[in-house]
């Protein structure tokens, strides 16, 4: 099993898993060459991939996904809604399109999407099942729902957005109406409030976590990292026992591997 974000940021996102024989690229928000190289580096062929996931329609988590399923003919699943608004999905091979609804299995993995909030068509979530493990990514979501805490509950492994440093967002560079947009409910999750929900949910004796969609203007990898830290502990959990955290980067691959 390895878990590996080959680039995570408000530039561009892209996660790979490798559970068993199936490997699953989730998003493709840089160039296909790129995600090609990412890929090389780990020791995984672009055309080894079972399936492409995109959990909604903006660009920094589509932008590579036309090139790169034309070029290797793989298949990619998303909501219908989300299909209605990808303007390369007339450019895709029918049987490279795939609607995502309630689940899919692909290869040894069942995979569950989950509706989160955030400003575009139908954008979700996913929970990946494999075997007696579970896998949960949630890059995208500018409030914390019943369903999302839910979908977190007992997970292996989850990769979580710590997008924003609310002081550092108040007095960093955007505009007004961007920084109302991101501290919205259609927003994006701020360090604190992934801390509050990682802090909150249901959880196996070990879990790894990923800090991941990190503003590159407004946060910091280190600052997200002991914002989260600082609140488990609080809580009183064993950080780096009970839960191990992973930085994540907009220009590096940081992953996994067991």
């Amino acid at each position: 099993m390895q878990i590996q974000i080959l680039v995570s940021g408000s530039s561009g996102n892209a996660i790979f898993f490798e559970l068993g024989n199936t490997k699953i690229l989730i998003d493709a928000g840089i160039s296909a060459r790129r995600i090609e190289y990412s890929l090389a580096g780990i020791g995984v062929r672009a055309g080894d991939l079972d399936a492409i996931l995109i959990t909604h329609e903006h660009r920094d988590h589509v932008s590579g996904v036309e090139v790169l399923a034309r070029k290797h003919r793989l298949p990619v699943y998303a909501r219908p809604r989300t299909w209605d608004v990808l303007g390369f999905r007339d450019s895709l091979d029918r049987d490279c399109r795939r609607e995502l609804s309630d689940s899919a299995d692909i290869g040894q993995v069942k995979v569950v999407p989950f509706p989160v909030s955030h400003d575009a068509s139908d954008p979700v979530g996913f929970c990946l099942y494999h075997r007696q493990s579970k896998y949960v990514i949630a890059t995208d979501l500018g409030v914390v729902t019943p369903v999302v805490r839910e979908a977190m509950g007992y997970a292996d492994a989850i990769i979580i957005e710590t997008n924003h440093d609310l002081d550092m967002l108040d007095r960093g560079p955007y505009p007004l109406y961007l920084k109302r947009r991101i501290r919205s409910a259609v927003g994006h999750l701020s360090n604190a409030e992934a801390a509050e929900l990682l802090s909150s949910i249901d959880r196996k004796p070990s879990l790894h976590v990923f800090l991941a969609h990190l503003s590159q203007k407004n946060n910091r990898p280190a600052l997200a990292e002991k914002t989260v830290r600082e609140r488990l502990l609080k809580q009183g959990c064993e950080v780096g026992h009970e839960v191990v955290l992973h930085m994540t980067y907009p220009d590096r691959v940081s992953g996994f591997v067991r």
